[in-house]
């Protein structure tokens, strides 16, 4: 019965509908649910950030079990993105936590990169296609050691915007991904970068929680939603309206991230 008094139903029905995104897509997480709780909710960006890497980290370990389970996962390719973000990640919470003190100062770069990211992962969700056609155009088949040599620095990119904004780690982590690697089935590249997202966010969370920004309660009402929400994605990602979904998706980012900035 306590555990039921902290769950407030309107936090469960936003984590269910944003962990059914992450499940079809592999993007929508941060992206949605960081601007949903501050533009909606009224949750301080701060607060707000270092609640949904937590989130993050419990829904993307459901989602890499499915995908883990379906074989989708290449785990050489999450150790190579974790090798560049898990460094990262522990230089921008340092960075974060020195500043703290300085609360104006915090809050204005938190709202300024979430909304920065929201556009580019807007961009890398809604031009895909376009941008995956140039660089193969261009840029070709790559060496091995250049390959990962990129993909560590995909994840040492992906761990300072993650850490700032919860925001990144799917549309943008996907999309060079697919460059990177144009050979591999799209669907191990969305489950290789689900996996990865575990460690990332599980790491930035702990770091907020460290710094005080993270609302438990508000933790435990999104999971209720949003665990048996990414189950139900993950399972139907292949019947997901792909076309309609994405540019939906995409200008309600933009939108909200112009709004953040501006």
């Amino acid at each position: 019965m306590n555990f039921l008094h902290l769950i407030n139903p309107l936090y469960s029905v936003s984590g269910f509908a944003v962990g059914l995104l992450v499940g079809f897509t592999g993007v929508g997480g941060g992206s949605l649910m960081t601007p949903l709780l501050v533009l909606v909710f009224g949750i301080h960006p701060t607060t707000a950030v270092g609640t949904d890497l937590l989130y993050a980290a419990a829904t993307k370990s459901v989602g890499t079990v499915v995908h883990g389970a379906s074989r989708t996962v290449d785990w050489p390719i999450v150790a190579k993105l974790a090798a560049g973000s898990v460094p990262a990640t522990a230089l921008t919470l340092f960075a974060l936590s020195h500043f703290s003190k300085k609360i104006d100062t915090t809050h204005g770069v938190i709202t300024t990169v979430l909304g920065a990211a929201l556009i580019l992962t807007a961009v890398a969700i809604l031009f895909r296609r376009m941008i995956l056609a140039f660089f193969a155009k261009r840029v070709g088949e790559m060496e091995p050691g250049r390959v990962t040599a990129i993909t560590v620095a995909l994840g040492a990119v992906l761990g300072v915007l993650v850490s700032l904004s919860s925001v990144g780690a799917g549309a943008i982590g996907v999309t060079v991904l697919l460059i990177l690697y144009p050979k591999m089935p799209a669907a191990r590249l969305v489950g290789s970068d689900i996996a990865h997202a575990v460690p990332l966010t599980l790491l930035a969370g702990l770091g907020h929680w460290m710094m005080g920004s993270v609302d438990f309660h508000l933790l435990f009402s999104l999971l209720t939603g949003s665990i048996p929400g990414i189950i139900i994605g993950s399972l139907l990602s292949s019947r997901a309206p792909d076309n309609v979904l994405r540019p939906i998706l995409a200008s309600t980012l933009a939108l909200v991230g112009g709004k953040l900035i501006f």
